[in-house]
């Protein structure tokens, strides 16, 4: 059975896409076999992995309102070694009809279960937003992972998402864990981040990675090529903070034997 991560965070860019691309493509290093699900309408982890989404014909948004099977919709991407579910500005239209359904929290739940033997890991790259979508991702997945900048405003944010996290566990999904806390974009030499960073230790313990996403220009520029950093520059301290990450996620659920591909 496959362990399914949504990487959530409802403030746009604290690096939940990037996170997603590049922590699925270096697990699959690890010869993990893994998808990467991109729910969100502007498609940019789709874009991120290689993918041209104004080309991709049928798209998550298929998959959630049951009109494409998996086989249909789930693309390989040998370079990367990992599989792709795309996403487009088709997936608005699952956003605004999945409100109408009975069941239509559980839509992505229904989804991954047909696929679960076919993957270890699935990770769930959610809009900026405590949407529809995002309560689907939450509702199947087995933990969040929750990237986001040490600022000021990060720490009023991540109550809102906690609030969501523990009702949804509460009402719906028993088994939903906080995966783990990842500090993004940090900036050692920033006063306010080292502050913020110490107060994510105090309250969070050992949720709190300690694998630290650096501000790194590669790992910025790797998505304009269509590539996870690993592949655009193994050798960027963003490429080897991800390596590292994916560590520890290992370390959390498999004893951590890392088999990299040559």
């Amino acid at each position: 059975m496959s362990y399914v991560i949504a990487v959530a965070n409802q403030k746009g860019g604290v690096g939940k896409t990037t996170t997603s691309i590049n922590l699925a493509a270096s697990l699959a290093a690890t010869k993990r076999r893994v998808l990467l699900v991109d729910l969100d309408a502007q498609g940019n982890a789709t874009m991120g992995i290689g993918v041209d989404k104004s080309t991709v014909v049928k798209t998550a948004r298929d998959l959630l309102l049951e009109k494409a099977k998996p086989g249909e919709v789930i693309q390989y991407l040998p370079a990367v070694g990992l599989s792709l579910m795309p996403a487009n500005g088709d997936m608005t239209e699952a956003e605004i009809k999945l409100r109408d359904v009975a069941a239509g929290d559980f839509a992505l739940k229904t989804v991954l279960a047909e696929v679960a033997d076919q993957f270890d890991f699935v990770l769930l790259d959610c809009p900026p937003a405590l949407s529809k979508l995002t309560v689907n991702a939450l509702v199947a997945a087995d933990g969040v992972l929750i990237p986001m900048q040490c600022e000021y405003y990060a720490l009023e944010g991540l109550t809102a998402l906690m609030d969501t996290v523990n009702k949804i566990k509460r009402v719906i999904n028993p088994r939903l864990e906080v995966e783990g806390l990842l500090r993004t974009m940090f900036d050692p030499r920033n006063n306010l981040a080292n502050d913020v960073s110490n107060q994510l230790l105090q309250h969070f313990g050992d949720k709190v990675y300690r694998t630290i996403i650096p501000r790194n220009v590669r790992l910025a520029e790797a998505p304009s090529h269509g590539l996870p950093v690993m592949l655009y520059d193994a050798q960027s301290s963003g490429a080897k903070a991800y390596l590292a990450l994916a560590g520890e996620v290992l370390r959390r659920h498999d004893g951590g034997q890392m088999r990299l591909s040559a």
